[in-house]
């Protein structure tokens, strides 16, 4: 890989997936996950620098997981092959131990921005956990243990229970509230008395909080995957509300049997250490919660069932609004421009032109029609100065005149 930021990319020439990881087509998902597990860590690029075939093994590797780990994208294999799998739906996965300071602070931004990016556990992990040469504290049931693990490093933990906690069911949950990114991963003792990475849940924000837990009560537990149709999601987000409950995704182990078994916390932020705290619980003194559990995930797949029924009217009822929407704008433009037609046939009942219309010369104008542009009105503008002028001398002359008799009528009196 380099410092090159990839996923599961398409390899140039695809191969069945089920021949790619050496399982039958009726294989279970945890058979699935373990031989994706051992290839995955046989062609790790930091176990294979001088051998660049690794390298794009390792990606064919991660290509066909990531197809038939997905129930939806494994039932469109299984239907109609390569050509019935969308590549936008096709999932991130990086390794942040095999990437440069450049491309760590890319996906550091991307996921700052609220874009989903799966991570991988470092192979050095895996390996030395594969080794035995881990170190694995106990962590007793009904207890927690806090603690920081460096960026792409692991804490382990033993949790030993009894026969009754085991029938009982467990919860073992991890917690952040400086909301630190990590992985709690759960291992299986490995027949070279290693132990091999069977499950691993992201944490999630919630609330104040990051966290993520593995519930183990005997009936079939759910886990949310966000990273599920991430890419698809961001080029409509439309989807995102239809697509928000296809991210639950069943859990592959539901029951513990009694024994210590190993579980692990994994430092997953880009630059700093994580902080967590772990804890171990017996679901006895929990029973009316996991009732509730069973019963609220219960009612989220009936409402991803409805969901599914509902996209498809709602997409049906958007194509008809758009359509009859387009229709409106057009609607609306050939009234406009009716009524605009109307509004000018109206202006031509008229006999006054405007100036463009009519021809001015020698100081008179002529109509078209042979007529006389003088009109009445014409004529009293055109007296109307003259009566103003005698108007006002008639004024002085009446004021004379009114004067002069006042002044004869009083020489008569009193002469």
């Amino acid at each position: 890989m380099g410092s090159k930021l990839e996923g599961p990319s398409a390899p140039a020439v695809r191969r069945d997936p089920y021949e790619v990881l050496s399982v039958s087509r009726d294989s279970t998902d945890q058979e699935i996950k373990t031989a994706y597990r051992k290839l995955a860590l046989k062609y790790h690029p930091d176990k294979n620098a001088s051998n660049p075939e690794a390298s794009e093994l390792f990606k064919e590797v991660a290509y066909s997981y990531n197809i038939l780990s997905d129930p939806e994208k494994r039932r469109q294999y299984d239907s109609a092959g390569f050509e019935a799998l969308d590549s936008d739906s096709m999932d991130m996965e990086i390794d942040l131990s095999n990437l440069g300071t450049v491309n760590t602070v890319f996906a550091a931004l991307f996921s700052k921005l609220g874009v989903p990016i799966k991570t991988t556990v470092s192979a050095n992990v895996l390996e030395e956990a594969l080794n035995g040469t881990v170190t694995v504290r106990p962590l007793p049931v009904g207890t927690s243990v806090s603690g920081k693990v460096d960026k792409q490093c692991a804490h382990f933990f033993g949790v030993t229970i009894s026969e009754e906690q085991a029938q009982a069911g467990i919860v073992v949950r991890v917690t952040s509230s400086s909301q630190s990114k990590f992985k709690l991963l759960y291992f299986e003792q490995d027949a070279n008395g290693g132990y091999g990475l069977a499950l691993q849940e992201d944490s999630e924000k919630t609330g104040k909080v990051t966290s993520a837990g593995m519930y183990f009560l005997h009936f079939q537990v759910y886990r949310m995957d966000s990273t599920v149709n991430a890419l698809a999601m961001a080029k409509d987000p439309e989807a995102a509300f239809f697509k928000r409950l296809e991210g639950l995704q069943p859990c592959e182990v539901s029951e513990l049997k009694s024994g210590t078994h190993i579980f692990a916390v994994y430092g997953d932020n880009f630059f700093k250490t994580a902080s967590y705290t772990i804890e171990a619980l017996c679901a006895k003194t929990y029973e009316d919660t996991t009732a509730k559990l069973k019963d609220i995930e219960a009612q989220i797949l009936r409402k991803r069932t409805e969901l599914r029924q509902f996209e498809t009217e709602y997409r049906k009822a958007l194509a008809r609004f758009q359509e009859v929407n387009n229709r409106y704008g057009l609607e609306k433009q050939s009234v406009d421009e009716l009524l605009k037609q109307r509004d000018s046939i109206h202006c031509s009942f008229t006999v006054t032109k405007t100036a463009n219309n009519s021809t001015i010369s020698g100081g008179g104008s002529n109509m078209s029609n042979g007529s006389s542009s003088k009109t009445p009105n014409d004529d009293w503008k055109a007296e109307s100065p003259v009566e103003d002028v005698s108007s006002e001398g008639k004024d002085k002359s009446t004021k004379k005149k009114w004067f002069n008799l006042n002044l004869k009528g009083s020489d008569k009196k009193l002469g």
